[in-house]
């Protein structure tokens, strides 16, 4: 019997309703539940052939217990070797370089020393920064918000340097990146499962969390498919099993604008009850399908195009992505 598991902390509508939709497929050979974890011993598998994450960038124990499990051949969604690629300046470059626009951005330093540290470890930096170059390339207004984690926690708009500097005091020891604003004529944000299936949603940050996915923007068929398009291709780069996409639309050019998240919102009563439905079941497909092709004593990682690229001592391309888009 090859068993799958979900792994998840606050959240209540979408793990059980995820378990109970696989489980209502009757797939012979597969069942689902909620984890259950009472210990984790090295180098022994944890019980489970298939394990979808939903909370372990928040608790380390969960981290390094899907590690293991992956080390010890389940099928983790996502990668949990991948955590690093969740700093949105990296995940920038890579997009990058497989052909997906992105705002102009630059990486500021954080506003105080982090622990441990003193000014002697930072000899190597000039300061006062160049921010002269820096504020010319991205321009004005813009958005400054951490290089690495999710949701909107420590974002401001600044539309001057003046507004910079005061609220970069304000981020204390946090890394930040001064990021173009796209002044969007559309914005769209999009569900990406199993690096197959798509779901392409209006969406309208500017409006109460609530009221965000009530929005309706007439485009071309022809942004949407460069939509699909550029939504593919950012999660075979990075690897992601489960993730949603964001698009800012300006002069018909979707700008990728958030793009690590993997472990988007779910729940019904923010995505509302059609989206909600079509993430359940494409989640269950993924799921099934991974147990499926789970084998012992194997790696059953999603590995994307950028660590191909790297072990194989070649530089990321638009080409890498697209032979397995067409392959």
């Amino acid at each position: 019997m090859k068993k799958i598991g979900i792994l998840y902390g606050m959240e209540n509508s979408f793990p059980l309703s995820l378990v109970e939709r696989i489980n209502a497929k009757n797939i012979p050979g597969i069942t689902a539940e909620l984890m259950r974890i009472d210990k984790l011993i090295q180098d022994r598998p944890v019980g489970y052939d298939v394990i979808l994450d939903r909370i372990s960038h928040d608790v380390p124990f969960y981290r390094a217990l899907l590690k293991n499990a992956a080390l010890t051949a389940t099928a983790v969604c996502n990668n949990p070797f991948y955590l690093s690629l969740e700093e949105k300046f990296m995940a920038n470059v890579i997009a990058s370089h497989v052909g997906v626009p992105v705002p102009k951005t630059a990486l500021i330093p954080s506003n105080q020393l982090p622990p441990d540290t003193t000014e002697n470890s930072f000899r190597n930096l000039v300061m006062p920064l160049d921010w002269d170059t820096i504020f010319n390339h991205v321009g004005f207004p813009a958005f400054m918000k951490p290089h690495a984690g999710g949701g909107w926690k420590s974002v401001s708009k600044v539309n001057n340097a003046e507004e910079f500097y005061a609220e970069h005091r304000k981020t204390e020891q946090l890394v930040m990146m001064l990021q173009e604003a796209i002044e969007f004529d559309a914005y769209f944000r999009c569900y990406c499962i199993g690096q197959t299936e798509i779901r392409i949603m209006p969406y309208e940050p500017r409006n109460p969390h609530h009221l965000r996915y009530t929005a309706s923007f007439n485009v071309s068929e022809t942004i949407i498919e460069k939509i699909k398009d550029y939504c593919l291709r950012i999660n075979l780069a990075l690897g992601y099993d489960f993730n949603t996409v964001e698009f800012a639309v300006r002069n018909e050019i979707p700008y990728a604008i958030d793009f690590t998240n993997p472990t988007p919102d779910c729940e019904p009563t923010s995505v509302g009850e059609e989206n909600f439905q079509w993430v359940l079941e494409a989640a269950a497909n993924m799921l099934i399908r991974k147990a499926e092709e789970q084998k012992p004593l194997a790696d059953n990682l999603t590995w994307g195009t950028f660590l191909h690229s790297a072990v194989n001592g070649k530089m990321i391309s638009p080409d890498s992505v697209m032979n397995l888009l067409i392959g």
